[in-house]
């Protein structure tokens, strides 16, 4: 334990949690939108058994919905102004129980940035309450020097602040009193560690208070504990499972070895609920950084099945049909589906129709089937599936939506349009017992909103530049329809090439927007409706709380892994040995496009001297202009002489 450099000065007597006594419980939370996501009030139904009356704190006004979740499960609310962060919201909560803290034996100060408990409380409570101390920690960080945050001095060895409890023989103190009433501003995160957490037990200790943390520091690694040995703390009965490890930056992550799947795995098998943690992460996290942190892609057999056939999920298969020679094809991957569906086909003319219709009459039923002629084929099968088929993705009658759409790109050439069809297909319906698997996602994660393949990239340069142009108008879009989900910011996670699984009220924002089909007219191109609507999907069901997966079968994944590790392997043999150092010297450099002198003039002066870049240019181009205007002339003088 870290006790030792805790107690710089025990002077002042100090005494264990007394029989019977009384906690206060100061919990603050903060969302952007005003709600109150599923893991808060969980949290604070388990604090109950062990403090007397509990205070929340919103940092940011709560929505009537966010106040109705928090209300059962504390006894005092009070809403502030988002200001100083978690710090200020403690103070906030002190100040308002001032005149009856002497009914309290200790006060718990904690915010809301981790998952729990995980494990149970009550072993900690009882634990550190048997500790003779003046406060106490529920993990710790070690002194680190210099200081990360002002490269002078040092960071002290500290309690982390999201969880801190204080006796009463030192919150009844004139020093504790005299430290919150001259609490800082905080008007950054680095303000919050530099002003508060990195100071308060070095302060406290210095005035001889006592002070212990429940789960220590695990190596002597100057790193964040907490966060980067999350499985090893739940293993040893924390029952605080920071969010951290599910938002880090990935490469970062990557560097350090940390997989943060297998913390997500632990935390479950101690008895969390999962979907508590992935409704969070969906709606306030960059998707595509989940799907990394969390490792949300799921390779699934396809020769044995995990489906449950007592819990069928009522199936409605969207099929857009432009191909009619596709038809009996994309109906044998539709067939794969474990049970009953309904089949609706959309195409945009009567003729072709008529043609569907023969080949959906020749073929055993599985369901109603409808062949649906649109009114315009503008918009292709996006439009024609969230307006042509928008009664029945609103309609309640589905649990599960199945969307395809008879895929060539035969403007690409035949290899690159014939692995993108595979891609989909096979990733999505390749065989019964395939199918039933992905199916099988949705039974047993209830608040999987979405399943889909990988991001293409055999055959297509999407690698760093699947936005192309979309990302303004996906950005504009996104305000229209109240999608506050964090933006990915190189790639999105989407379901490139339109084909998917998804629960309908994971589309429900998108489906209930009443679009047109003059919105797609003549957008074709990147930038256009259909491309950003194709990018939109996963964010939808993130602000509704649903998450999403993408999936893959053995086959694919083997072709796609292999790829990927050459192209990573290729492109990092001049570049350092760390990933992520790689990754911070490219994105330093800036888009370095072809290596012209040109080129590599920007890529200096960015790095190096910002201010000189712009005149660096112009003075290139002028002596390029020149030697040109001169080359030009002894061309000339050269046809002269010949002649």
């Amino acid at each position: 334990m870290k006790t030792a450099e805790l107690v710089a000065n025990p002077a002042r007597p100090s005494e264990p949690f007394p029989q019977g006594g009384k906690r206060l419980l100061i919990y603050v939370v903060y969302d952007p939108r005003g709600e109150v996501d599923g893991y808060i009030p969980y949290a604070l139904e388990r604090f109950r058994p062990h403090c007397s009356h509990i205070v929340a704190v919103s940092n940011g006004p709560l929505t009537d919905d966010g106040r109705e979740r928090l209300a059962p499960v504390v006894d005092l609310l009070i809403e502030r102004e988002n200001r100083g962060f978690d710090i200020w919201g403690y103070k906030t909560g002190l100040d308002a129980m001032a005149d009856r803290m002497d009914e309290f034996d200790e006060v718990l100060l904690v915010n809301d940035t981790w998952f729990g408990p995980v494990r149970p409380f009550a072993p900690v409570f009882e634990r550190m309450e048997g500790r003779p101390l003046h406060f106490w920690g529920m993990t710790d960080h070690m002194r680190v020097e210099p200081h990360p945050f002002t490269q002078t001095g040092y960071l002290p060895y500290h309690l982390q602040s999201y969880w801190v409890a204080v006796r009463r023989e030192m919150f009844e103190t004139g020093e504790w009193k005299a430290y919150w009433r001259d609490l800082p501003e905080m008007n950054s995160y680095s303000d919050a560690v530099v002003k508060h957490e990195g100071v308060f037990t070095e302060h406290f200790t210095e005035l001889g208070f006592s002070g212990e943390v429940a789960f220590p520091t695990l190596t002597d690694k100057v790193e964040n504990h907490a966060v980067l040995y999350a499985e090893q703390l739940l293993d040893a009965g924390c029952p605080t499972l920071k969010r951290r490890p599910f938002f880090q930056w990935p490469p970062y992550l990557d560097a350090l070895a940390v997989i943060g799947r297998w913390t997500l795995e632990a935390a479950v098998g101690y008895g969390y609920p999962r979907d508590l943690i992935y409704q969070d992460l969906a709606r306030n996290v960059q998707p595509k950084v989940v799907n990394a942190d969390a490792a949300m892609l799921e390779v699934l057999s396809d020769t044995v099945s995990g489906y449950d056939p007592a819990a069928p999920l009522r199936t409605l298969v969207v099929a857009h049909i432009f191909y009619v020679e596709m038809t009996d094809e994309m109906l044998d991957r539709a067939d794969h589906l474990p049970g009953a569906y309904d089949l609706i086909v959309t195409t945009p003319d009567p003729e072709r129709a008529s043609r569907i219709e023969e080949v959906i009459a020749r073929r055993p039923s599985r369901g109603t089937s409808r062949v649906r002629v649109v009114p315009s084929n503008d918009g292709r099968d996006q439009s024609a599936f969230l307006i042509g088929c928008r009664p029945e993705l609103l309609s309640g009658d589905y649990d599960l939506v199945v969307k395809i759409h008879s895929k060539k790109t035969p403007q690409d050439g035949y290899n690159v349009g014939t692995h993108f069809k595979r891609q989909q297909f096979d990733n999505l319906l390749r065989t019964d017992e395939y199918a039933a698997n992905v199916v099988a996602l949705f039974q047993r994660e209830a608040g999987l909103g979405l399943a889909f393949p990988p991001m293409i990239h055999l055959g297509y340069p999407t690698m760093g530049h699947a936005w192309w142009a979309n990302r303004q108008a996906f950005l504009a879009r996104c305000a229209e329809l109240g999608i506050r989900v964090p933006v990915d910011d190189t790639s999105p996670l989407a379901p490139y090439g339109s084909m998917f699984f998804a629960r309908p009220d994971a589309l429900r924002i998108l489906v209930e927007h009443e679009w047109r089909y003059e919105d797609f007219a003549g957008q074709y191109d990147d930038g256009g409706l259909a491309h950003v609507l194709e990018r939109m999907p996963v964010y939808a069901a993130g602000e509704r709380g649903f998450h999403a997966r993408t999936i893959a079968n053995r086959d694919y994944f083997a072709t796609s892994y292999t790829a990927l590790d050459m192209n990573l392997d290729q492109m990092s043999v001049t570049l350092p040995d760390n990933t992520m150092i790689q990754i911070e010297l490219l994105k330093r450099m800036g888009y370095i496009e072809r290596g012209s002198l040109r080129d590599f003039i920007s890529v200096f002066t960015r790095m190096y001297r910002p201010d000189l870049e712009a005149p660096a240019l112009r003075w290139h181009d002028r002596i390029a202009q020149v030697r040109r205007g001169l080359r030009r002339r002894l061309d000339v003088r050269g046809v002269i002489r010949r002649r």
